[in-house]
């Protein structure tokens, strides 16, 4: 990758709420759209929490309020596109922040990346991930592996993609993944025999990210990060600027 490239933070969170990292996804987008001129690619595990997407229908959610309430799931609706999916323990979660540049601004084309990022960081464990047709996402021979569902505004991406790592699979019985009845879900632990670090497979998959996108990969910890929006925030925030973005747009 060339010095040229434009530059991607790579920032590993651990475990975090889901909305803890909504917020976060919303502040670094709303940087972007003010000269944060960085991309940020996130990397983090959830707590178990099921997400509803925009075209999604709660009737695909199988199990009844108390038994989220048992097995402690947190549940929410959001923005990003596709129906629903669980997040939790060993899923690697990848959000991209990234404003596609000119060249980049084809939504099928991005999702096809993503999908070409995680099926290249599969490749160095051995496990042959690939597309099916008319669908989203990476699948295996035994099941779909790694989900998708994303929102982009102003080309500015949010969401991304969540890979079953060592996920416990039991969880996929509590819904209809990604509103498909039928279908396997499987995970890299499942199909290896054994475990796989989480933390490693997020770094071969920032790798792999920067390689798809042609991104010069850059490590930063959150706290740098957080840093770097407050420093934006006192330099560029006016009051001017301030009351053009809150004004209400379509997207």
């Amino acid at each position: 990758m060339t010095s040229s490239a434009q530059a991607c933070y790579t920032v590993s969170l651990g475990r975090v709420d889901y909305a803890a990292a909504l917020d976060l996804q919303m502040r670094v987008c709303g940087a972007k759209r003010l000269g944060f001129v960085p991309d940020v690619l996130l990397l983090l595990e959830h707590p178990p929490t099921i997400t509803l997407g925009r075209s999604g229908r709660w009737q695909n959610l199988l199990a009844p309020e108390e038994t989220l309430r048992a097995r402690g799931v947190a549940r929410f609706e959001v923005d990003r596109g596709g129906d629903i999916t669980f997040h939790g323990p060993g899923q690697l979660v990848g959000y991209p922040l990234v404003l596609l540049q000119p060249g980049e601004r084809d939504v099928h084309r991005y999702m096809r990346n993503l999908e070409e990022t995680l099926i290249r960081t599969l490749g160095h464990y051995g496990i042959r991930g690939f597309r099916a047709e008319k669908m989203t996402g990476v699948w295996t021979d035994p099941g779909k592996i790694a989900a998708m569902g994303v929102h982009l505004s102003r080309w500015i991406t949010r969401h991304g993609f969540a890979l079953n790592v060592t996920t416990d699979l039991s969880y996929f019985d509590l819904v209809n993944p990604c509103g498909l009845t039928g279908k396997a879900v499987t995970s890299m632990a499942a199909v290896l025999s054994r475990d796989v670090s989480v933390q490693e497979v997020g770094r071969c998959a920032a790798a792999e990210f920067g390689a798809v996108f042609r991104r010069r990969m850059i490590e930063k910890s959150a706290s740098d990060l957080e840093e770097e929006l407050k420093g934006l925030r006192s330099s560029h925030f006016t009051t001017e600027t301030q009351s053009r973005e809150d004004a209400p747009r379509g997207e």
